[in-house]
């Protein structure tokens, strides 16, 4: 007899007993794909109950109570890097599940070699299976890579160039190892599904049964996952809902550094950040990235503002760049690199409104230096400040620093954490930072530092340049 088909969609999972152009459930174009029908369990619940048994975390004889269960505190194991053990919430938690992203290219696999190399000389024995690379093709990178760690002969890393995922458990069970790794999971494929490898099935299937494996055996897990063209992780969502963190590797070809940044995180904060160099021994990490991004920041240029940021717990100072030149067909232009375009035609607006600078036949250009993406609203102020400066050609005030949300009624309002940003600032030599009026207190000021508060869009362009 034909077995029994199915159209499930890439996307969401959702499934149909015919090809559809367009899927039902979450809208996405030409993503359903033929897989065969999964058999349903004869028997009843007590088969299925039994047949669950094996997929289980853990066997329990029934419900308990909240009080009588044990809270059990695991020791965090280093990776031996400063800025992804910080990502990870301090470093990384036994039996946990970890999924890493990222394009092509940008430095995944080396930032898991690397990491690797440092567990295994440290902690225990690393099992590395990659469905990508042969072992050949791992170990040059890793001679390139100079590491000590890795050609020193005595770290017990383990690599598996192995696509089966009952093969890749079968050798998880045997080594019993402290850390594994598999890149990528869009790759791995279970014999028990006759799809291709990075269908739903299959990827759902291989998380699950990692995820399995990495609770009952009390071993760290790291998932490489592809990503689509608008930077999103392939696969169903439900891959992000069975791990326990998830990481998004960011960053620009063109630019030697790199952002891990955690999106999810159960083990801790949320939009944690970490920064890397790419040189050619690796990724370095860099312990100081306010310095970095503001490195080659010119002095004294017009259109150029610092913002004091946040990303996760790490306050970061970033440059803000605008440029405002005249429209040369009528119909002015608003593009934006490193911020929401639709925000900065929201702040035009209030400048257009509030403050009366003519910008409505202007072209703007607005770029957040070192292709940082720069997300929270403090960043409003800063924005705001770049683009009079450049209007006006007039430079911001030197050693002035800024953060601060702009409302459409043009006052400036509040923002969390702003003690955190004022000390970052002074740190990095800044005399006067701008900040909103409800984030001054009188303890806050550091030694050598000025703190101006402002109430409204005017008071603030008047504070970070001489009209």
């Amino acid at each position: 007899m034909k077995p029994k088909t199915v159209y499930a969609c890439q996307e969401c999972g959702a499934q149909s007993q015919k090809w559809l152009g367009r899927c039902a459930e979450c809208g996405a174009w030409n993503s359903l794909v033929e897989e065969q029908a999964v058999p349903a369990i004869a028997g009843g619940g007590a088969a299925a109950a039994a047949a669950g048994n094996r997929y289980s975390l853990a066997a329990t004889a029934g419900p308990r109570l909240y009080e009588e269960i044990d809270t059990v505190v695991s020791a965090r194991l280093t990776t031996g890097i400063d800025e992804f053990d910080r990502v990870l919430g301090g470093g990384v938690v036994p039996g946990s599940l970890v999924l890493i992203g990222g394009e092509p290219g940008i430095g995944k696999s080396t930032l898991l070699l690397q990491a690797a190399a440092h567990f295994a000389h440290s902690t225990g024995p690393v099992l590395y299976s990659s469905g990508e690379e042969s072992e050949h093709q791992i170990k040059s990178r890793g001679q390139r890579l100079g590491s000590p760690e890795l050609n020193d002969g005595r770290a017990p890393l383990y690599l598996l160039a192995e696509t089966c995922l009952e093969r890749i458990l079968e050798e998880i069970g045997r080594l019993r190892p402290a850390l594994v790794v598999v890149d990528s999971v869009q790759t791995v494929f279970s014999l028990k599904f006759q799809s291709a490898p990075g269908s739903v099935g299959q990827v759902r299937e291989a998380a699950t049964q990692l995820l399995f494996a990495a609770k009952g055996q009390n071993i760290p897990t790291f998932l490489v996952g592809h990503v689509t063209k608008d930077g999103s992780l392939a696969g169903p969502k439900v891959l992000e809902h069975i791990v326990d963190t998830v990481l998004y590797f960011e960053g620009e070809k063109h630019h030697s550094h790199r952002v891990v940044r955690a999106v999810k995180n159960r083990f801790g904060a949320v939009s944690e950040l970490g920064v890397f160099e790419m040189t050619g021994r690796g990724l370095k990490a860099v312990p100081n990235p306010s310095q970095m991004f503001l490195a080659e920041r010119p002095a004294g240029a017009p259109g150029s503002a610092v913002l004091c940021c946040m990303e996760g717990s790490r306050p970061l100072l970033v440059e803000v760049q605008a440029l405002v030149s005249t429209s040369s067909y009528g119909n002015a232009r608003r593009m934006a690199s490193g911020i929401d375009q639709n925000r900065l035609s929201l702040l035009l607006a209030v400048l257009e409104k509030r403050a009366g600078l003519n910008l409505l036949g202007e072209d703007v250009f607005i770029n957040v230096a070192g292709g940082m993406t720069i997300d929270e609203p403090a960043a409003d102020l800063a924005i705001v400040g770049a683009v009079a400066s450049s209007l006006r050609n007039r430079p911001i005030k030197a050693g002035t620093a800024v953060f601060g949300e702009v409302g459409l009624a043009g006052e400036i309002r509040g923002t969390s954490q702003a003690l955190l940003r004022i000390r970052e600032a002074a740190q990095m030599g800044f005399t006067r930072v701008i900040v909103p009026e409800a984030n001054v207190a009188p303890d806050d000021a550091p030694p050598g530092c000025e703190l101006v508060a402002v109430k409204n869009v005017g008071e603030a362009l008047d504070q970070l340049m001489d009209w």
